[in-house]
């Protein structure tokens, strides 16, 4: 499936769960995300982050954000809506983001993993950008015939020695905006303590 996102950035907060304009969907999201971010506020990278709808909770939350996105005009968007924050946007490819020799509490995808044509490769990168203890937080899905399904995301982190949890998305509408029938999850990996 290809998207043209620079085209896709015109609308693409049109959508309940990515603009987050509706206060209960924004609080929805808020709520899970809070409780797939570390207790203690730290560096936090948003990659694929589109119009930087969840760059904004975790810079609400305390969190010194770098979010990345390959497509100008989704960055030019995120800038705009982070304003203020002391977010660093930067234009970028996801699976190797330009934050050379720097390393973060939280990386987060979402709905990035599907779109990479080599999303191992991505992931054990993504990985060696946390700090100990670290969380690697994925949010993942199919829908549509597009997406990737939970199985093949853990199979894909096992290598990594991760210790990760999964957690079901796709029944609570709050989040989309909507009641779905597709498989939408997230999974939190975290680094363990000893790096």
């Amino acid at each position: 499936m290809d998207i043209d996102w620079n085209e896709a950035a015109a609308t693409f907060d049109e959508d309940a769960d990515h603009g987050l304009r509706d206060p209960a969907v924004r609080a929805a999201w808020d709520e899970r995300l809070g409780g797939w971010l570390p207790d203690r506020a730290g560096d936090f990278l948003d990659l694929g982050c589109g119009t930087g709808s969840l760059s904004l909770l975790a810079a609400e939350r305390g969190h010194r954000v770098t979010a990345v996105d390959l497509a100008p005009r989704m960055t030019e968007r995120a800038r705009t809506k982070l304003a203020g924050t002391g977010a660093e946007v930067l234009t970028g490819d996801a699976a190797r983001p330009p934050v050379e020799g720097r390393t973060f509490d939280a990386v987060l995808a979402r709905h990035v993993v599907w779109t990479l044509p080599d999303h191992e490769a991505a992931l054990r990168h993504w990985w060696s950008l946390l700090r100990p203890a670290g969380r690697l937080i994925l949010v993942e899905g199919v829908w549509g015939g597009a997406g990737i399904p939970a199985e093949r995301l853990m199979a894909a982190l096992a290598p990594l020695n991760a210790e990760a949890r999964y957690e079901r998305l796709s029944e609570d509408a709050r989040l989309w905006g909507r009641a779905v029938d597709d498989e939408r999850y997230v999974v939190v990996a975290t680094a363990s303590a000893g790096g």
